[in-house]
């Protein structure tokens, strides 16, 4: 039973609201060494598993990166190169980032782009800045956070990725459907899928661009 401890540390350290990595890896220690497995041979489970799983976790690597630019004033410069453009909208900036987002998507770049790599330190001020602009506003007008354009921005991310990465044939989700429609016997190729996928896409980039633009003139409008 003493393996089951690391359950409860997970559950009492979210309760607590403690940084979630640290819990994690508390957890992972507690089971490790309640089932009788060595420090050593506990760290080495870690690295294999890290190295197994690389492709995925490098993304994390970028982010300390991210961060160094943003303190040394990557939003301010975004900022910046949106308000020195004159006749640029929040609505027509986010619908590029979309046709962006669900095209590399569709290429199996699902990681390019992100709510961590891209939409925090670029789209997101980028959009406010267009907002205010629109209003005819500056900073010094107010808040110099407009959280509805920034919520927009991460909306459109999410839109993007989600309906343009079941293009690619090669992804978690189209291989989902596959396993669940088989397990009902209907069998189909994983190509099928993803040409019907298509439709699926444009139909979402319609909705949401209609939806940038009355955005777009509810902003112009305040």
């Amino acid at each position: 039973m003493l393996v089951l401890s690391g359950i409860l540390i997970i559950v009492a350290g979210f309760l607590l609201r403690f940084n979630p990595l640290l819990v994690v890896l508390v957890s992972a220690l507690a089971t490790g060494l309640a089932a009788g497995i060595g420090p050593v041979d506990l760290l080495a489970a870690f690295g294999k598993a890290f190295n197994d799983n690389r492709y995925v976790t490098v993304i994390y690597m970028v982010l300390p990166v991210i961060g160094l630019l943003e303190r040394h004033g990557l939003q301010e410069r975004a900022r910046a190169l949106i308000a020195g453009l004159r006749g640029f909208t929040v609505g027509r900036l986010l619908l590029g980032y979309l046709l962006f987002r669900q095209i590399t998507a569709a290429l199996g770049l699902v990681s390019v782009a992100g709510h961590a790599q891209t939409v925090r330190p670029l789209v997101a001020p980028m959009a406010e800045a267009a907002a205010r602009q629109q209003g005819g506003e500056t900073e010094q007008d107010g808040d110099s956070r407009d959280e509805e354009a920034a919520a927009m921005a991460a909306a459109t991310d999410n839109i993007g990725l989600f309906f343009g990465e079941d293009i690619f044939i090669a992804i978690g989700s189209i291989l989902l459907m596959k396993g669940v429609l088989e397990g009902y016997g209907i069998i189909i190729e994983p190509f099928h899928l993803s040409v019907w996928a298509i439709p699926t896409a444009i139909a979402a980039f319609l909705i949401h661009g209609v939806r940038l633009m009355l955005f777009d003139r509810r902003k112009t409008r305040r």
